[in-house]
């Protein structure tokens, strides 16, 4: 059974229409701004599976995340387990000055009072799952993203934006049975990046760049530019998170093919879905 928060509410849909039951839950705000939460129907002791996407506003989507735990725990659930497709506050995994906290940290272990299990999709750095309690899995969208541009690369090559970037790139290529590499990149500033062309040979090759987060698409554009100076065919891009800055949608677009994120993150190009992973659960 699925409870799904409003930042699942875009994925409610095609879990339903995949099998899964979904129950009953009102959310709103009361006047002063804070969130309501009432869980509709009998759970009868069983564990439930709790939908939330905490992409943003992150904070309110925080909150109903703890919410609607106390709520079923309230209404009888033995277990739960959180499905969160989008993990905020993830990309801050370091003290870099003295003060700062580990945020991930923070809202992982807050999470883990609650919560049996967690679920989350490409994780910025997966080893902070460590900080939660409890069973908690970093999921891979690999399989549909290879599933969606396929056919369109043909004998293609998968590229990853930098060396961190790799297994991504890997993951996507195995599945093909394609060729896969990364770009070379040597920070100058810390607003400025080298991009250095990659050792294979992308002349007249269709090539697909895959990333975990793209946000202000910087990076995306100045690998396109230097695809097409090295000749390639199409060229495609694919993240998992499309966080996406104000104009980053249109910026990348016009640099690429065809820019195409999943859904974790509601975005106009989320056009691969993460759902088919999720009921499999």
């Amino acid at each position: 059974m699925f409870a799904v928060g409003s930042g699942g509410k875009h994925l409610e849909d095609e879990i339903r229409a995949l099998g899964g039951e979904i129950l009953g839950v009102e959310i709103k705000k009361f006047p002063d701004g804070e969130k309501y939460v009432r869980v509709l129907g009998s759970l009868d002791g069983e564990g439930v599976t709790v939908v939330q996407s905490t992409f943003a506003p992150q904070d309110e989507h925080l909150v109903e995340l703890i919410l609607l735990a106390d709520a079923l725990r309230e209404a009888g659930a033995k277990r739960l387990r959180a499905v969160v497709p989008y993990l905020a506050y993830s990309r801050q995994d370091r003290v870099t000055k003295d003060g700062e906290p580990v945020s991930v940290r923070a809202v992982l272990r807050t999470i883990g009072l609650y919560y049996d299990e967690l679920y989350v999709f490409d994780l910025h750095n997966p080893g902070t799952l460590g900080f939660f309690p409890g069973k908690a899995v970093n999921l891979s969208p690999a399989g549909v993203m290879a599933d969606y541009f396929g056919e369109k690369l043909g004998e293609g090559v998968i590229l990853a934006p930098d060396k961190g970037a790799l297994g991504r790139a890997r993951a996507v290529a195995e599945r093909l049975g394609l060729e896969y590499s990364h770009f070379h990149k040597t920070r100058i500033s810390p607003t400025e990046v080298r991009m250095e062309p990659v050792d294979v040979d992308v002349r007249g090759r269709n090539v697909l760049i895959v990333d975990d987060i793209i946000s202000t698409g910087g990076t995306m554009i100045r690998a396109a530019n230097l695809l097409r100076e090295m000749g390639a065919g199409k060229i495609f891009v694919a993240a998992t998170h499309g966080v996406f800055a104000e104009g980053a949608i249109e910026r990348v677009s016009r640099a690429v093919d065809e820019l195409a994120v999943t859904n974790t993150i509601p975005t106009p190009v989320s056009r691969i879905s993460v759902v088919p992973e999720m009921v499999r659960l």
